[in-house]
């Protein structure tokens, strides 16, 4: 890896790339730590270190890189985005027309990304109306003694709606220019910036004084031992062979090659996660409005919420492996591969062409899916059991949805950079 990063920088158009989407990186972090119009910056200070972090917004803060905390213009950070690109990806199974743009090739996918964007400034509005209210409720920085929104009339309230979503619709612009003229996928980059920011302060916490040093040295056994385990199952893949039968198309002929369909254990990636987070944080929400005395409240306190508790790994694990299943349904369609395959006269050997060949990728890819989600419960429980084993859950700076992030955006940044480099040298090589 840093052999390619080392010639990547020797070579003045991919530096230029790199160096620009590091630029864009740092500009995207800074914006984390600017406040927002409204907000006492020392009354959230206070306030984050005298309260505990609310569960429910954990997932948001953390791919934010700390920001939502802050109440920082960038305090949406990139999920407004994820959220909206997920919406608009099932839309595809309810709504015809949008799969008929997915099928255009480029310019029904400019239409899809543009509905995106559309939905992405909606949400945020959504997120951010939420989000402020949280915070004048107290419910984002519980046991807080300051407001962290002194005056909350209804100008400020709506110039911080504003602000946050102008923020959420920067990053939006910042990814894309990463993803136009830098180096990777501009959105994952920053999702990445943001994951990564928080493993210095957590790993510090931890051997500081919340686990010293040996609970210190145990974490990071551990994240090691899982970035190899991520590294391995993610590189996996199962090659279906593929035929090509030769045609002559005027005086030439085409086919007779051979070549396979590459097929992951885990396909549908960290997104069975993120669903089973949020789903799990529902009850949590209905808890909140509730009083805190009353026996349901208590119960969905005890046993739904609380990380350690088995209802709740037991559920988890259970949306884990029912999201993965459905969101590989919905992302690798046996149908319309099998129908390319005969169109282009290709086979899988022993298989026949047409509804046979769907049928039979339909068995390995329900194969292949389920020890891919029990992977995936596995990785996503690992907070869950450092949290019992070493009582330091709450400062451990990996989860599995951040796990899977890091290491898959880093592979793939590497794979892009290699593919960039090997491009040019073969031009080098045909001059």
């Amino acid at each position: 890896m840093l052999g390619a990063f080392a010639r990547a920088f020797r070579t003045p158009d991919l530096r230029r790339k790199l160096l620009f989407t590091i630029g864009i990186m740092v500009v995207f972090r800074a914006g984390s730590f600017l406040p927002t119009p409204g907000v006492s910056y020392p009354n959230v200070q206070v306030c984050i270190d005298r309260s505990a972090e609310n569960d429910l917004l954990g997932l948001v803060n953390l791919f934010s890189g700390g920001a939502l905390l802050q109440l920082s213009v960038f305090s949406l950070g990139i999920m407004p985005y994820i959220t909206a690109s997920i919406i608009i990806q099932l839309l595809r199974v309810v709504i015809p027309k949008f799969e008929e743009l997915h099928k255009e090739g480029q310019a029904g996918t400019a239409k899809l990304t543009q509905y995106t964007r559309y939905l992405t400034i909606g949400l945020a509005v959504l997120q951010s109306t939420t989000i402020i209210t949280f915070a004048r409720s107290g419910n984002l920085f519980q046991g807080c003694p300051v407001d962290v929104i002194p005056d909350d009339s209804p100008m400020t309230l709506l110039i911080m709606v504003i602000t946050m979503t102008a923020g959420t619709g920067l990053i939006m612009w910042l990814g894309e220019m990463i993803t136009e003229r830098g180096v990777g996928n501009g959105m994952s980059l920053l999702i990445f910036t943001s994951i990564a920011a928080s493993f210095p302060g957590a790993m510090w916490s931890i051997a500081g004084g919340a686990g010293g040093i040996g609970k210190f040295l145990a974490v990071m056994g551990i994240i090691v031992l899982v970035i190899a385990l991520v590294v391995f199952v993610e590189q996996s893949q199962r090659r279906v062979p593929v035929q090509y039968a030769k045609r002559m198309v005027g005086r030439r002929m085409y086919g007779g090659s051979s070549t396979y369909i590459p097929i992951k254990i885990n396909m549908a990636g960290v997104i069975p996660v993120i669903f089973a987070s949020s789903l799990l944080a529902v009850p949590t929400l209905i808890a909140q409005f509730g009083d805190p005395t009353a026996g349901w409240v208590q119960w969905i306190t005890r046993y739904v919420a609380a990380p350690e508790a088995p209802l709740h790994i037991g559920i988890y694990v259970l949306l884990i492996i029912f999201f993965c299943y459905f969101y590989t349904a919905i992302t690798f369609n046996p149908d319309e591969v099998a129908d390319n395959m005969k169109k282009y006269g290709g086979f899988i050997p022993g298989i026949r062409a047409g509804r046979p060949t769907a049928e039979y990728l339909d068995y390995v890819i329900t194969r292949i899916t389920a020890p891919g989600s029990i992977y995936l419960a596995l990785v996503a429980l690992i907070p869950t059991i450092a949290f019992i084993v070493l009582d330091v859950g709450s400062n451990i700076p990996f989860g599995g949805a951040s796990i899977l992030i890091v290491v898959g955006v880093g592979l793939e940044t590497v794979k892009q950079i290699e593919s960039q480099l090997q491009q040019r040298h073969y031009e080098g090589f045909l001059r």
